[in-house]
């Protein structure tokens, strides 16, 4: 339950910096990722969930 909550988190996170990317930032329309919202936030809602994995502790069980 818990790494699921993190991934989520993770992700999420990555959205809305996205959003916040494309609001700043974002191109006129000659850029592939960053000249719609929703594509930007995609893709940096995955670049969250690849963090997510990254930093997390590993357990032993």
């Amino acid at each position: 339950m818990k790494k699921s909550i993190r991934v989520l988190v993770f992700m999420a996170s990555g959205a809305l910096l996205g959003l916040l990317y494309y609001h700043f930032f974002g191109c006129n329309g000659t850029c592939p990722i960053t000249f719609s919202p929703w594509l930007t936030m995609l893709y940096t809602g995955f670049i969250g969930f690849l963090l997510s994995g990254i930093t997390a502790k590993e357990t032993k069980e």
